[in-house]
């Protein structure tokens, strides 16, 4: 509200002198905290002038910073990449720094002017587009799409760029791919909806089904035409997981558009079209990542308000809004359930359908394994057992990592766990323990001096208490300040203290599911820990109850999130064991359980 009070008087100011300059077939529109649609963000103001679109960044200080002048620039491009009323047109952005006064410059791009000299500054501007841009239409959801540039551009870079971090191994993928192309060609020609459910462990190949989906080009031949013509993009990736949001948008971010012309994350687009009933989503198919992980209603309540239905019950809701056909891939993995809200598990895909007027319309596709787990719903099912992929590929030496983890944390097995640590070493997957930090990171940065692009890192759970007195910085505030994307992304020499590599920051197990590293540096915490030959919890921070929302197994989500922590590594797992005297019978069990201490 201050902000306001301070802003908009001058802002009225400068926008009337606007008004006495301009004639009178002008036709000028200012629109104040513009929502970019499928975002979170909010543009301070967008002016719909004559012949071009101006956002304006408002700061209330007298010097810009580096990071004002890349968010002004971002909502520029935006605008540029995403909006249909914005293509004909010049898209300016300006940084408004409320407590200087004139034209400044421009520096990447941006203008920067105080609020006293918009109006010169808009005078000056390119306006060559043609008509004016009428509000009613611009903030029209059905307006924000990839431009077709940009969609060629994206499945150019994802079929023939260098994506050595998101593209593994696809032809062990290929059969299931294949199979899921034909049931979206199926539903194209009978006029139907399919639900299919795409399962497999933890780095076998799941996100690479769905963005090889994505970013097909023969969904464009199926695409049927909406108000405003066909979709651009018929089909988007939603995650749940905004660190592999972030991550592939920035591995696909060479196309331009910032990479989100086909990935986006759930909560955004739920705002963006559940909560508006007669809103049509622009794709035919829809892949959902993590489906067994997927909201019930009381945490869709909790996080999304105004929304009183699960997130499988809006997302069939949202499918059975597209024009004659639509498929949804649920991409379905197992033990990932770290959140609160996300143990009502598969079932709730089928149930949702069966409680659809239009259940008639829909089929289930999935392997045989998941279609028994999927109860008694009265939905038509077809067997398909290409939809279920066993071959690890984020862990290309072995299948054995997932069997070992589940015997240390989940059965405490120190002997089975053994068993698995010499057949892992074996083949060359590295298992080690170290109790001081200083070790673990060096023997990492030894192991890797000669590969420029390997990514090594630290992870820690969010739940401990203790790490922070050993440098290892796992509390939220200072984990919300990473930039996830240039994490996984960037190498030391490129991201600096933002790279993993530079052990300067670490993830948690919300930031780093669903994606990898070449060696995982894992600070085990005092939130799990071996007491009397237990797997004990007392140490952890505890959930609270939020509104309607609780957790239902705190000990199963914690042993969760330690599976999570412990199967990042590609090639090498390194534990980091604090000394603290409650952690030694955990040191113990580890070293038992195969990890070879470090010295």
């Amino acid at each position: 509200m201050r902000a306001w009070s301070d802003s908009v008087p001058r802002l009225q100011v400068e926008v009337d002198e606007r008004i006495q300059a301009c004639s009178a077939s002008s036709f000028d529109t200012a629109l104040l905290e513009y929502e970019m649609p499928l975002e979170a963000r909010r543009a301070d103001v967008v002016l719909l002038v004559s012949g071009a679109v101006v956002v304006l960044e408002l700061k209330g200080k007298h010097e810009p910073s580096q990071a004002d002048l890349d968010q002004a620039s971002a909502y520029a491009r935006d605008l540029r990449c995403y909006h249909e009323s914005c293509e004909s047109v010049p898209v300016h952005a300006a940084l408004v720094p409320m407590r200087s006064r004139g034209y400044r410059g421009e520096v990447g791009g941006v203008h920067i002017c105080g609020p006293d000299a918009i109006d010169g500054l808009l005078a000056r501007l390119e306006t060559s587009g043609t008509g004016a841009i009428l509000a009613r239409e611009f903030l029209s959801v059905d307006r924000y799409r990839p431009l077709p540039s940009l969609v060629r551009a994206a499945r150019e870079l994802f079929e023939t760029g260098s994506l050595r971090r998101v593209k593994r191994a696809a032809a062990v993928t290929q059969p299931a791919l294949e199979r899921v192309c034909s049931i979206v060609h199926q539903a194209a020609r009978t006029k139907s909806r399919r639900l299919i459910l795409l399962s497999g462990v933890p780095g076998s190949g799941k996100t690479l089904v769905g963005l090889q989906l994505v970013h097909a080009h023969f969904l464009d031949d199926l695409a049927v035409a909406r108000n405003v013509g066909k979709p651009t993009a018929p089909a988007v990736f939603l995650s749940g997981n905004a660190p592999l949001v972030e991550v592939l948008q920035y591995e696909l971010a060479g196309a331009g558009g910032d990479g989100k012309a086909f990935v986006r994350g759930v909560k955004d687009y739920l705002r963006t079209y559940a909560s508006k009933k007669h809103a049509i989503p622009p794709q035919h198919v829809l892949v959902f990542d993590e489906a067994q992980r997927a909201w019930d209603a009381d945490y869709v309540a909790e996080k999304h308000g105004g929304l009183m239905q699960s997130e499988p019950e809006l997302f069939i809701e949202l499918a059975e809004r597209a024009p004659d056909w639509c498929v949804v891939l649920g991409l379905v993995g197992s033990g990932q359930e770290i959140h609160m809200g996300e143990e009502g598990g598969l079932r709730q895909w089928t149930e949702a359908i069966s409680r659809s007027p239009r259940r008639d319309e829909w089929v289930v596709h999935a392997s045989a394994t998941v279609l028994s787990g999927l109860g008694d719903a009265e939905v038509a099912q077809q067997c398909a057992e290409e939809l279920t992929l066993t071959a690890e590929l984020r862990f290309h030496l072995t299948r054995d990592v997932h069997a070992f983890v589940a015997a240390l944390v989940e059965y405490g097995d120190h002997a089975r766990c053994a068993d698995l640590a010499r057949t892992l070493e074996e083949n060359g997957y590295s298992l080690r323990m170290v109790r001081e930090l200083e070790v673990g990171q060096q023997y990492l940065r030894d192991r890797f001096s000669n590969d420029p692009e390997a990514r090594f890192g630290i992870v820690a759970s969010s739940r401990d208490r203790d790490l922070k007195r050993f440098r290892v910085y796992n509390d939220f505030q200072s984990t919300k300040r990473i930039r996830v994307g240039r994490w996984f992304g960037a190498s030391e020499t490129t991201g600096g203290r933002d790279s993993c590599c530079s052990f300067e920051q670490c993830v948690t197990e919300f930031q780093c599911q669903g994606l990898e590293l070449d060696a995982a540096l894992v600070a085990w915490g005092t939130d799990l820990r071996r007491v009397d030959g237990e797997w004990s919890i007392e140490g952890a921070s505890k959930y609270m109850r939020k509104g309607r929302a609780s957790v239902k197994d705190p000990h199963r989500l914690r042993v969760n999130a330690y599976r999570v922590l412990l199967t990042r590594g590609r090639n090498a797992t390194v534990i980091f064991v604090p000394q603290l005297a409650e952690l030694d019978e955990t040191a113990a069990f580890i070293e038992l359980a195969g990890f070879k201490p470090l010295s």
